[in-house]
């Protein structure tokens, strides 16, 4: 029996509880000046407190970096820049130095406006109002770990009782409240439900986010989202000349893939970034274009792009498989033997390698300048593989593995889980519910449409969300891809249109918000695969829209279970 097309709440969000919540779980920090400031707020919390790390805030005028939000129950709830290396006031500027480089700062300006920002946003939340909450207090401090401030110590825009330094940044918490203390205000003191929705409403409840993919096609913003192990593998890398980097999705894999391209073109090595899928191609290209010219790798783009660059001439049918999977990739390899000293690449780095076929990493190898001791950096996730031609590298790569997933809420992540080839850690913060509509396969289509105008009227801008099939394309996919491959994915950076593409193809990829229609019966081969592709695409927020049973059948009880099926 068809099942009624309903909508079915996922699980709960925020949970309410008296002991100290951090968001995220473990950040990521730019600073070591921010990581010790962070343990030592850490150390100093009460229950019920709330610390939040590296919090980004638009206010309609402009961007705002919150070092760290701290939540202080009883208290209030204050802003805190953190400036690390010699910090002073020369009686007209702030000052740092550090690195040998000595700059003007203003770090009471940008923990003044990120609390005003703040507590408008907080004031303008939905919850908020609707319980028509008073204000609360608010403070801003400024912490320098690293510096000694006299006790005498004045500054116009800052008295002593808000500049922390590293004599005091041991009891921080502590200073905090007395910051609180000593600022004159009739506003109440935050209570834990205060503190709760808050975190509620930085965690999301579909509202507008910054851009997510924008924001990931900088170099500095992808580089921050690396975790302590990750750096640790990439500094590895400069020993292990070939090396497998494997980890499910979320894991950071395509960024380590690009971090470790634009090291080893920085370096002066001639590096090729390659992949399967033209959108992955398509965003790589976008990402390195952004890039300092020396960062840039030689090439950037699909492995059979590259034959055509060697001189192969052009593709033929895509539906031609023996081309694709052996007529080219020989090709390929002839050529390679016949290029040039200063055409050969000393580095190749393959993103989503469990794509590749055996076939093709003939041709790559034989396009180093050291056919035996060559630098080869492959990144995969064996989950993800959805293509029957898929081999693994034949050259005894070193195995390194990714356990965290850092780039989904828990929510999102909690749901696929199963569905990872490894246990990983969930390490990307929390989010709204995943939401699920339950609908026939051929029904799926018109519930995802629906889903895509609710998440719009909420408020997600059009560049946020983006529709993936199981199935068929979906009709607004298919009619861009009759102007071309290049123009289509162009609308994948188009900030007025909701991007609409396939599970296959979007593999590398995401975006903040994701509806994923299951519009096929789970009975095609690699159907749990794509339902793990699919699954794992969104940052923010996820609507499923298909039937139990096949999701039952697909991923089993228990991703069922988790999406409340």
């Amino acid at each position: 029996m068809t099942p009624e097309r309903r909508l079915v709440s996922g699980s709960a969000g925020w949970q309410r509880a008296p002991v100290p919540r951090y968001l995220p779980d473990s950040p990521t920090f730019a600073s070591a000046a921010e990581r010790q400031v962070w343990k030592a707020l850490q150390a100093g919390l009460g229950p019920g407190d709330l610390l939040i790390a590296n919090q980004r805030l638009t206010d309609g005028t402009k961007d705002h970096e919150l070092d760290l939000v701290v939540g202080l129950e009883g208290a209030g709830i204050v802003v805190v820049e953190v400036k690390g290396g010699s910090v002073w006031h020369d009686g007209y500027d702030w000052r740092q130095s550090g690195n040998g480089v000595d700059k003007v700062i203003h770090p009471v300006d940008q923990a003044r406006d990120g609390c005003y920002a703040l507590r408008g946003f907080l004031e303008n939340d939905l919850e908020w109002r609707t319980a028509a909450r008073s204000r609360v207090r608010w403070g801003h401090a400024v912490v320098l770990p690293f510096t000694s401030l006299p006790a005498d110590f004045s500054a116009p825009d800052l008295p002593r009782w808000a500049a922390i330094d590293r004599d005091q940044v041991s009891d921080v918490a502590g200073c905090l409240r007395a910051v609180i203390g000593r600022q004159t205000s009739g506003n109440r003191s935050p209570d834990a439900d205060d503190l709760a929705i808050l975190a509620d409403a930085l965690a999301g409840r579909g509202m507008p986010q910054r851009d997510v993919v924008a924001l990931a096609a900088e170099r500095e913003a992808a580089v921050d989202q690396l975790t302590e192990q990750q750096s640790l593998i990439l500094g590895a890398a400069r020993l292990l000349p070939r090396i497998e980097v494997r980890g499910g999705a979320g894991s950071g894999k395509t960024w380590m893939a690009l971090e470790q391209a634009r090291r080893l073109e920085r370096e002066g090595q001639r590096v090729a970034l390659l992949c399967y899928s033209l959108g992955l191609a398509s965003y790589l290209r976008r990402v390195t274009d952004g890039w300092k010219h020396k960062d840039r790798p030689s090439y950037v783009g699909t492995f059979h792009d590259l034959g055509q660059a060697w001189g192969s001439g052009p593709h033929r049918d895509r539906n031609d498989s023996d081309y694709w999977e052996r007529d080219l990739p020989q090709r390929m390899t002839e050529l390679a033997a016949e290029l040039p000293a200063g055409h050969r690449f000393d580095a190749i780095v393959v993103d989503e390698a469990q794509d590749f076929a055996a076939s093709w990493w003939e041709p790559l190898v034989g396009a180093l300048h050291d056919l035996e001791g060559g630098k080869l950096y492959v990144f995969s996730d064996e989950g993800q593989k959805v293509f029957a031609r898929y081999a693994p590298p034949p050259l005894g790569l070193v195995p390194l593995i990714l356990d965290d997933n850092l780039r989904n809420t828990r929510q999102i992540a909690d749901v696929f889980h199963p569905l990872v080839p490894q246990k990983m850690r969930l390490r990307g913060g929390e989010g709204p519910a995943v939401r699920t509509v339950v609908c026939s396969p051929a029904e799926a289509l018109g519930a995802a449409d629906d889903a895509v105008d609710a998440l719009l009227d909420e408020g997600w801008r059009p560049q946020d969300v983006a529709l993936l099939t199981t199935g068929s394309r979906h009709p607004e996919q298919a009619a861009r891809q009759e102007v071309g491959q290049d123009a289509y994915w162009e609308s994948f950076w188009d900030a007025d249109q909701v991007f609409y593409g396939h599970v296959l193809g979007f593999k590398g990829l995401e975006r903040s918000a994701v509806v994923l229609a299951l519009n096929e019966d789970g009975s095609r081969d690699w159907a749990r695969e794509r339902l793990y592709v699919g699954l794992s695409r969104a940052r923010d927020l996820l609507v499923v829209c298909g039937d139990p049973d096949v999701v039952r059948a697909v991923g089993g009880d228990d991703v069922a279970k988790r999406l409340g099926l």
